[in-house]
């Protein structure tokens, strides 16, 4: 069977090894568990702040987070410091299955007594900021680890494949714990939410044995010619940001994260608020996890009809350049169509692609760098700048209400998409160039074989 598995996995992947393959199948399964939970929570998080808050305040949410995610980087900065990177995938677990099985208690006694109140409006602003941490921080240490253990050769045929794994959890999670309580008739989604905290606490052990069963050698990290040591005194948390303001091939990888994030947060926040305006409560939540499992169902397709190959064969640079050029497209049609099973389709093919394609050619785009990149400068990047850049599509979807309210719904809406338009096809050129950019400095780096930054 185990034979089998490999001969199937580098007719799409490339050639693996034995070893190599049982290090990425494994590696996979934490990011399937941590993604699995990762995308039932994400339809949770606006369908629970839908039901305490309400859907236009959606903008203001993820706005918000901005600021909050500030202190929480802080925190996870400092704990990089005093623990080692598989501590950490101890660590952050621990918190956040936690806090989601305290949440999903409160959940529970709070079934029966759901009303518009002030402290639900505080609950419900906490809980959208704890679910977006969980997506930003464990996410991005899963991948600051996997790309200090992965050399950059083995990443191309190993990362399509953990990206793979991931979307297998992707479909299964929300679809069956997500749409759990509506099947059930239960009123709230207290049960997702105490069957995700349990999920989450399982990565501490799949770590550990990772660790035990992994060889030596395969978990080595990329090595390089010159002796970088740039930043390399006492660390402090803002390192991190030093890095990234000080490197021109970091600001890069900034503005290709923002740009997506930017324009893909304007076409999310149209299909919530369709999406909410046809469904309530559990009933939403059961929808929008349909809309997640959709999302890694069309990700794990394209991998499976080797989209992944476009990154072995004609390099990151094509698949860098090749995301800004779809999304310009999406933008087009999202200017000239607006229906609920539109949108549902142009968000579920966007992320699909991203996810594929774009997101596993990012993450190479870190190997020849150093442990403090790594770690930290990616943690802001994945953080703070991921939600900066989302902050900054929803100050435009702030600007949606006010226009209705003032030129009516249909007039309203067609001068919000005039200025969406305005600024999304601008930063998409923009967006292009850096790819290219970047793709240039990646591989002169990995040929030389020299640290970036």
């Amino acid at each position: 069977m185990l034979t089998l598995l490999i001969r199937l996995s580098r007719y799409i992947f490339g050639d693996f090894a034995e070893d190599e393959f049982k290090k990425f199948v494994f590696m996979g399964s934490i990011f399937a568990l941590i993604i699995g939970v990762y995308w039932t929570l994400r339809p949770l998080k606006d369908a629970i702040f839908i039901q305490l808050v309400d859907k236009m305040h959606l903008p203001y949410a993820k706005t918000m987070t901005v600021i909050g995610l500030l202190p929480l980087i802080i925190i996870y900065t400092k704990l990089l410091e005093k623990n080692s990177r598989e501590k950490m995938l101890q660590i952050l677990p621990a918190f956040y299955g936690s806090v989601i099985l305290i949440f999903g208690l409160l959940m529970f006694f709070l079934q029966e007594t759901i009303s518009t109140s002030v402290m639900l409006t505080i609950l419900g602003y906490a809980w959208y900021l704890f679910v977006e941490s969980f997506g930003s921080l464990l996410v991005a240490l899963f991948w600051a680890f996997a790309t200090d253990v992965t050399e950059p050769a083995s990443a191309k045929r190993g990362f399509p494949l953990v990206v793979a794994l991931g979307q297998i959890g992707g479909i299964i999670c929300p679809f069956s714990v997500g749409g759990l309580p509506y099947r059930l008739g239960y009123k709230t989604d207290a049960l997702s939410l105490m069957l995700l905290g349990l999920l989450i606490l399982c990565i501490i052990p799949l770590v550990k044995y990772f660790l035990k069963i992994t060889p030596k050698y395969l978990l080595a990290s990329f090595t390089s010619q010159n002796n970088f040591t740039l930043l390399q005194a006492k660390p402090d948390f803002l390192q991190g940001l030093k890095l990234i303001i000080t490197h021109k091939y970091l600001l890069g990888i900034v503005f290709v994260n923002f740009s997506y994030d930017l324009i893909v947060t304007i076409f999310d926040f149209n299909f919530k608020v369709a999406a909410a305006t046809q469904y309530t409560g559990v009933a939403l939540s059961h929808f929008l996890s349909i809309y997640g499992s959709s999302v890694n169902i069309l990700s794990l397709l394209f991998l499976l009809l080797g989209i992944s190959n476009i990154t072995r064969y004609l390099g990151i640079g094509v698949a860098l350049a090749t995301m800004p050029v779809l999304i310009g497209l999406a933008l087009f049609s999202f200017i000239t169509i607006n229906s609920l099973t539109f949108l549902f389709m142009l968000v579920v093919i966007s992320k699909a692609i991203n996810y594929a394609l774009s997101e596993p050619a990012i993450k190479q785009l870190y190997i020849p760098t150093t442990s403090a990149v790594r770690f930290k400068a990616q943690a802001w990047i994945e953080t703070f700048g991921s939600r900066a850049s989302k902050g900054a599509g929803s100050m435009f979807n702030m600007l949606l209400k006010p226009l209705q309210m003032n030129m009516g719904e249909i007039a309203g809406r067609a001068h919000y998409i005039f200025i969406c338009a305005g600024l999304g096809f601008p930063v998409i050129i923009l967006w292009f160039i850096t790819a290219l950019y970047l793709t240039k400095t990646f591989a002169q780096a990995v040929k030389d074989k020299k640290i970036i930054c």
